[in-house]
C-alpha cells in the first residue's frame, strides 16, 4: 500500500530520496548534470570552459532548520513540491532586502517557482516549524562548489547594516 505524499514525514523522504546533508543547511541529492557543456570560457561571468549548461538538485528543510545565507555565481530557480511553505530571503548586491514566497497557495501571495538571481545573498526558512518544506533547484550555469560562497556573519552584518536582523537569524 501506498503513502500519500502529503503524509509522508521528512526523514521518510530523505531516506526515500536518499538526501544527504548539505553544508548551508537541511538535505540535497544532484538529480541532473547536463552532459551538455559550455566548449570555451564564458567570460562574462568567469566561468570556465567544461561547466555544464545545467544542473538541477532536491532540497529539503526540516521545520526546525534554516538554509543559512550564502551566495552562488549562478541564477538558481526554486521549484516547490511538499510541504510548507518557504521563505526565501535575498539580500541583492545593491543592498535590497526581498522576502519570496515559494509554496503553492497562489490566492495568498506564494509561487511555485522563484529565481534568486546570481551573487545575491540568500536563506531559506519554512513557514511552519513542525512541519518541512521539499524543492528541487535548477542552476544555469550548472552548479559547482567552486562558486559556492557561505556568508561570514560580521561581514555581511557590516556590508549590510540595515538586515542585522535576518543575518544573525540565518547565520
Amino acid at each position: 500500500m501506498t503513502t500519500p505524499s502529503h503524509t509522508m514525514d521528512a526523514d521518510t523522504i530523505i531516506e526515500l530520496l536518499n538526501l544527504e546533508q548539505h553544508p548551508e543547511g537541511g538535505y540535497f541529492r544532484e538529480t541532473y548534470r547536463s552532459p551538455h557543456r559550455f566548449a570555451s570560457s564564458t567570460t562574462d561571468a568567469g566561468f570556465p570552459a567544461g561547466r555544464s549548461y545545467s544542473t538541477a538538485i532536491y532540497f529539503l528543510l526540516k521545520g526546525d532548520q534554516h538554509s543559512a545565507f550564502h551566495r552562488i555565481r549562478s541564477d538558481e530557480i526554486w521549484h516547490y513540491h511538499l510541504g510548507s511553505a518557504a521563505t526565501i530571503h535575498i539580500i541583492h548586491p545593491d543592498s535590497l532586502y526581498e522576502a519570496l514566497y515559494l509554496g503553492s497557495d497562489l490566492e495568498n501571495g506564494q509561487q511555485l517557482q522563484h529565481v534568486v538571481p546570481a551573487g545575491s545573498w540568500f536563506g531559506v526558512t519554512v513557514n511552519h516549524p513542525e512541519s518541512f518544506s521539499l524543492s528541487s533547484c535548477t542552476v544555469s550555469p550548472g552548479f559547482h562548489f567552486n562558486d559556492f560562497e557561505m556568508a561570514d556573519p560580521y561581514r555581511l552584518k557590516n556590508a549590510f547594516p540595515e538586515h542585522k536582523e535576518i543575518i544573525e537569524k540565518l547565520s
